[in-house]
């Protein structure tokens, strides 16, 4: 089975949910959020940051779905070759978008109204990893009732879970690489898991994005353009190509 694509209810994690009777009325504002419209300069931030991490995206998901297809070929050798592409890929986009995790929550001390937020939804994960840390957010969520604790938690909770998925992304595609795991089905099912979760800690980031911005000074724009375009070397193991030992090797 192939990686899972963008799905629509995973744009903005538990933000587009239907609002059931009794329900806290910060989903609402995260949506409205989400939908309101942006000064222009705004939009031009935005939109440059956005297309940066989907461009990272959708070329891991290509590496990785062309592995998935290389492998029911039988073509394992460069099945493995795309997996290592799609890993180093991941890693640089997990790298971006926990550094603009940091710089939301380092701007996000110095602005009065911090955007309001919804819980990561344990729904919308498939992985331990995620799902406990989407638990455990959900958690806080309902026991810090100030909106700036709820913002710098999520952030502080989304950029961890980013981190561990790509470490975990890492760790299954050097297992595949080399060719040396005594269960291989368990590791390409780990990477499309992986990918899965990692597709709604993307949707999630883009949402805390653009509500940012909604609230942020126009005077602090640029400074914050500058941070966020500025993208960190990926913290990751040796290339896996240094490591792997290619065989032909039943995967």
């Amino acid at each position: 089975m192939k990686s899972g694509g963008i799905l629509p209810a995973q744009l903005g994690g538990s933000v587009f949910l239907k609002r059931k009777p009794g329900t806290s009325t910060s989903r609402r504002s995260v949506s409205d959020d989400w939908i309101a419209w942006l000064p222009r300069d705004k939009v031009h931030v935005f939109d440059a940051v956005v297309q940066r991490w989907e461009t990272f995206y959708a070329m891991m998901s290509v590496s990785l779905d062309d592995a998935f297809t290389l492998r029911a070929r039988g073509e394992l050798v460069r099945a493995r070759q795309q997996v290592s592409i799609s890993a180093d890929l991941l890693s640089r986009l997990a790298s971006s978008l926990a550094s603009a995790c940091a710089t939301l929550s380092d701007r996000g001390r110095q602005v009065t109204n911090v955007p309001a937020v919804a819980p990561l939804n344990v729904e919308f994960f498939r992985g331990e990893t995620a799902q406990t840390a989407a638990s455990w957010n959900e958690f806080l969520h309902r026991v810090l009732f100030a909106s700036r604790s709820r913002y710098f938690q999520k952030l502080r909770i989304l950029s961890e879970t980013l981190q561990n998925l790509a470490r975990e992304y890492n760790d299954a595609a050097a297992d595949v690489a080399a060719g040396v795991s005594v269960q291989p089905g368990d590791s390409w099912e780990a990477l499309e898991c992986l990918q899965y979760d990692f597709t709604t800690c993307l949707r999630e980031s883009e949402v805390l994005l653009k509500s940012f911005l909604r609230v942020l000074p126009g005077e602090q724009l640029n400074a914050v353009a500058a941070e966020l375009d500025s993208t960190p070397a990926p913290k990751r193991k040796p290339a896996i190509g240094t490591r792997a030992r290619i065989t032909n090797a039943s995967a």
